[in-house]
């Protein structure tokens, strides 16, 4: 007896539901605008999260530029050029009268 009054209960909710398309039809759409509203609000989120880490990401690497035009400049100082010249290749400027000019013509 269950079934068949599961059977009938099923049958009445299928005329009800056929009688009141267009609730139906907004009930629908309201889940469905429901729904999108969810992911809307998910992806909103998601893209403010990537934003945050990319905004990290670009502070470090502004940070490690700066560090390196710091060593940059260090590394091309004119003195610590001529040291090294200096020490390391035994070099030295020469006197002037161990200079010698070659002309092009």
């Amino acid at each position: 007896m269950t079934s068949r009054t599961n059977f009938n209960l099923v049958i009445i909710l299928v005329s009800d539901l056929a009688r009141h398309k267009l609730r139906v039809l907004l009930f629908l759409m309201v889940m469905a605008s429901a729904f999108a509203v969810i992911l809307s609000a998910h992806h909103n989120r998601q893209m403010a999260i990537a934003l945050e880490q990319l905004m990290k990401e670009r502070d470090a690497l502004d940070v490690e530029w700066r560090h390196l035009v710091l060593e940059q400049s260090a590394l091309t100082e004119h003195n610590r050029i001529e040291n090294m010249v200096t020490k390391q290749l035994d070099m030295h400027r020469p006197a002037p009268e161990d200079e010698v000019v070659v002309r092009v013509r």
